[in-house]
């Protein structure tokens, strides 16, 4: 370290995940075409099948895991199988586990036999 204190950021970055503050400005903002890509990749997933949070932004060539759980934040909706978008470690969308287990179980997705993370094994769709 050089010893000199870090220059600070005057304004948060423009991107959805960069937090509660930047979320609140920008609105009733419509999607980006980044974030419309992500929707988009989400509602192809079919049922019994999932990809992570990381899965999807290396499906659409942008952004991280954080920017993906940003944009179904903001814009996803009961019309998305937002269920079928999980952590890296099996364990289903942190909104609301129970009801993402349920629909997951709905969808015939294969669970670990605890019952409470998805076998990513048997269940990663590679988006093909």
């Amino acid at each position: 370290m050089s010893g000199r204190p870090r220059a600070r950021r005057e304004s948060p970055p423009a991107s959805l995940s960069a937090g509660l503050g930047t979320r609140i400005r920008l609105g009733g903002a419509a999607p980006s075409p980044r974030a419309l890509e992500v929707l988009d990749a989400v509602a192809r997933i079919p049922p019994g099948k999932v990809m992570t949070y990381g899965d999807i932004a290396e499906y659409v060539g942008a952004g991280s895991g954080r920017t993906v759980g940003a944009v179904l934040s903001r814009y996803g909706d009961d019309d998305l199988p937002w269920h079928r978008v999980i952590r890296a470690t099996g364990e289903p969308n942190p909104a609301n586990p129970a009801e993402a287990l349920r629909r997951l179980r709905a969808d015939a997705t294969p669970l670990t036999a605890s019952g409470d993370r998805v076998a990513l094994p048997a269940a990663r769709w590679d988006g093909t």
